[in-house]
């Protein structure tokens, strides 16, 4: 004999389910929260501070929940077993500077829209392993504090489990994440408010020296870190995997005899930022390898001194990248004369090149007030 089952169970089941998928979003916003309070007080001060006791944080987080965020959702992370983990990251960030009474209505409104999402997408699954989540935030959130604080964050690979299972839920994850970089924009400028570093951060040298045709059309942080490799691709949001994958495009896109000199590409300086047009244009769905393989098809790159070669190889892997399959790299392009250049100008003051524009130059790249002549002889002024 078969219990009958109430008509009201299965209503409360998926309600109960929109809750419990509402409160990982709220979870997951203060997770990215917290991971940028960290990250600023890395970077200011050399360390985080430690979170507050768990008992004691327990109690004043419940007073500041009051009735910011829906009852249901309240009393869900209330009763959740990781509740004195969740209060110590919101006592800390309260701690850190953050207004909670403005953090917390804009967390609830998010939990509310995924409550409601996944009560009305309850039947859509879509697994996806943490390399999906890195590029869906490489699309979705600019490079800068929040999407290299998410990264390197120790419990990364929580927040990406998370979020497959919001989106397994029917949750619009990218809408979600876009609203916690926002949030998590302000947790960054409260912090460093209290730290006292309110200004924004300077450019760095190496995004100044980088500036150019290597970043292009990049997501490039102004705070670009090329001497530390681990931080740039983190900052570029290229994975260890994707690198990997995109140094091994490189070395099959060349000749088995240039083993050596792809290797002295990948380790240059600026590789990082060779890798992340190569995974811009994957997600642009753009031909890659076809791109490369101009790379043996002309290899002017190799002329010039052997300890350049890692860096002209760069240069010329992130010129086939950026233009059409074919198109000659920058070392086989003929040297433009700035002397004739001049010549030709309508905007320079007249000059002796000017008054013969069809002549060349006698002495390619010397301008023309530099060029050797008769020496005026002495004289006294009559």
């Amino acid at each position: 004999m078969t219990t009958q089952e109430s008509p009201g169970e299965p209503f409360a089941e998926a309600a109960g389910e929109a809750v419990q998928t509402a409160v990982m979003s709220v979870k997951l916003v203060m997770a990215i929260a917290d991971a940028v309070r960290r990250h600023q007080q890395r970077q200011k001060t050399g360390a985080e501070e430690e979170l507050p006791p768990a008992e004691q944080a327990k109690e004043d987080a419940k007073a500041e929940l009051k009735d910011l965020l829906p009852a249901d959702v309240s009393m869900a992370l209330l009763s959740g077993a990781d509740w004195p983990q969740l209060a110590q990251q919101l006592m800390a960030l309260k701690k850190a500077g953050v207004d909670l009474e403005q953090l917390l209505p804009r967390v609830g409104e998010i939990a509310v829209t995924v409550r409601d999402q996944v009560a009305a997408n309850a039947g859509r699954v879509a697994k996806e392993g943490t390399g999906e989540w890195e590029r869906l935030l490489r699309e979705t959130l600019p490079a800068g504090p929040v999407r290299e604080a998410i990264l390197s964050s120790p419990t990364w690979p929580d927040i990406a489990a998370t979020m497959a299972k919001l989106d397994e839920r029917g949750v619009d994850v990218r809408k979600i994440l876009a609203s916690a970089h926002d949030e998590g924009l302000g947790v960054d400028q409260a912090v460093a408010k209290v730290i006292a570093a309110g200004e924004a951060p300077a450019t760095s040298r190496d995004a100044l020296l980088s500036w150019g045709p290597l970043t292009d059309g990049l997501d490039v942080p102004k705070e670009l870190d090329l001497n530390d490799r681990e931080r740039a691709l983190r900052q570029l949001a290229i994975s260890p995997q994707e690198n990997a994958r995109y140094a091994r495009m490189l070395k099959d896109a060349l000749p088995p005899a240039y083993g050596r000199e792809a290797d002295l590409a990948v380790t240059a300086k600026q590789w990082p930022l060779v890798a992340a047009r190569m995974a811009k244009m994957e997600s642009e769905k753009k031909p890659v390898a076809e791109h490369l393989a101009g790379l043996a098809k002309d290899v002017s790159w190799t002329e010039g001194p052997n300890g350049q070669i890692g860096s002209r190889l760069v240069q010329a892997t992130n010129h086939v990248l950026r233009h059409k399959p074919g198109e000659a790299p920058p070392a086989a392009r003929s040297k433009v004369s700035t002397t004739a250049a001049r010549a030709q100008s309508t905007t320079v003051g007249p000059t002796k090149a000017q008054a013969a524009k069809t002549a060349a130059p006698a002495e390619t790249g010397v301008a023309a007030h530099r060029q050797t002549g008769p020496a005026a002889k002495p004289g006294k002024a009559k």
